[in-house]
């Protein structure tokens, strides 16, 4: 029988693998070198925080209060589209294409930023809050392993995607790296916020 542990860490990691709007962020910010630790620990802790919550049993009392998912759906769609269309300006902004010469983003920029992709994206609360606190009901007695094993996966990938990214620098040496790079982040945010838009409000 598998090991709570595990199991919260093998399904931790599949929920969180797909690219997404996260993850591209926190790509980006690696592949830069500005605040890595900084993001990795904040995508971390929130993940950290939600999957508690979710063991807790969060997810059935959310289910009494329906309208909190509107607002999140809206906020986050909006959010979305806006930050999409940051990075269409931005691949096609001569400037922009040597990331490395602009001036390093304000911290607490970067991490109000990092916050609301997190926060304000629906999906989050359904891997965390609804399908990880769901499946934690089977470990009766090993609900805090599970919750261990979700969170080390969190805080496992998140550091690995933000700073394995230095190895792909060579590659994002060129400008035209940083065009496609910009347009597929834009993408990625703007099929995200279509996703939510287009579920008729379920997440």
């Amino acid at each position: 029988m598998t090991s709570p542990f595990l199991a919260g860490f093998l399904l931790s990691l599949s929920l969180i693998l797909p690219i997404g709007a996260q993850n591209a962020f926190v790509l980006r910010i690696g592949l830069r070198g500005e605040h890595v630790l900084a993001v990795c620990l904040t995508c971390a802790v929130s993940d950290a925080v939600l999957i508690l919550a979710g063991v807790s049993g969060f997810a059935q009392l959310s289910a009494r209060v329906p309208w909190v998912e509107t607002i999140l759906l809206y906020g986050g769609a909006a959010f979305l589209l806006a930050y999409g269309a940051r990075s269409f300006l931005a691949a096609f902004h001569a400037e922009s294409l040597r990331p490395s010469e602009e001036a390093p983003a304000a911290l607490g920029r970067v991490l109000l930023t990092c916050l609301a992709l997190t926060w304000l994206n629906p999906h989050v609360y359904l891997d965390t809050l609804i399908l990880i606190g769901s499946i934690s009901t089977q470990f009766d007695d090993g609900k805090g392993l599970f919750a261990a094993g979700a969170m080390l996966a969190s805080l496992t990938f998140f550091l690995s995607l933000g700073f394995g990214a230095r190895l792909l620098k060579p590659l994002f040496a060129r400008p035209v790296t940083w065009r496609i790079l910009d347009i597929a982040i834009g993408l990625i945010m703007w099929a995200t916020a279509a996703r939510l838009l287009l579920n008729d409000g379920s997440v």
